[in-house]
C-alpha cells in the first residue's frame, strides 16, 4: 500500500452501522453553541449517498410541522457522535428526491422484511439441532 492509501484508511470510521438509502435513522451530532457543546438528534428517512471515500456524504430529510427539512452529514465527521437505524426501507433506488415533493400517504416508505419471513419460514438459531428430537420427554420411554 502507498503512504497515501494508509492516511486514507486512517480517517474512516468503524463503528458506524450498515444503513441504506430508504433507511429511517437517528443521527447523532455534537453542536457546538458557544462555550458549551451538546450532543442533538435529527430523525428522518435517508434520501441518498454520495459515496467518495473519505468524503463520503449521506443526505437525511423529515417533515417538521409541514415542512420539509434536509441535512447533509459528512459520513466520517468525528462531530457524529452515533448513527442509530430505526427501521430498513424497502426502496428500489438510489436517490429519494422524488419525497421532496409528495407528502402524507404517497411519501410512506415500506419497511423491508426478510425474504424468509415473508415465505413462512422459519429460520434456525445456531446450535439448535435441525429435525425432530430423539429424545424422550420425562416420563416417558423412548421409542425404538
Amino acid at each position: 500500500m502507498t503512504l497515501l492509501q494508509d492516511v486514507h484508511d486512517a480517517q474512516l470510521r468503524k463503528d458506524l452501522p450498515k444503513f441504506n438509502v430508504g433507511d429511517t435513522v437517528r443521527v447523532f451530532s455534537r453542536i457546538k453553541e458557544g462555550e458549551k457543546e451538546r450532543v442533538q438528534y435529527f430523525e428522518g428517512i435517508v434520501i441518498g449517498f454520495h459515496r467518495n471515500g473519505v468524503a463520503t456524504t449521506f443526505k437525511v430529510r423529515k417533515e417538521s410541522y409541514g415542512v420539509g427539512v434536509e441535512r447533509t452529514y459528512p459520513m466520517h465527521s468525528p462531530l457524529l457522535e452515533k448513527i442509530e437505524v430505526k427501521k430498513h426501507g424497502d426502496v428500489r433506488r438510489a436517490k429519494l428526491f422524488y419525497l421532496r415533493e409528495v407528502s402524507g400517504k404517497k411519501a410512506r416508505i415500506r419497511e423491508k422484511k426478510d425474504w424468509l419471513s415473508k415465505k413462512g419460514v422459519a429460520v434456525p438459531s445456531e446450535g439448535v439441532a435441525e429435525g425432530p428430537s430423539t429424545e424422550a420427554a420425562p416420563g416417558e420411554t423412548p421409542q425404538e
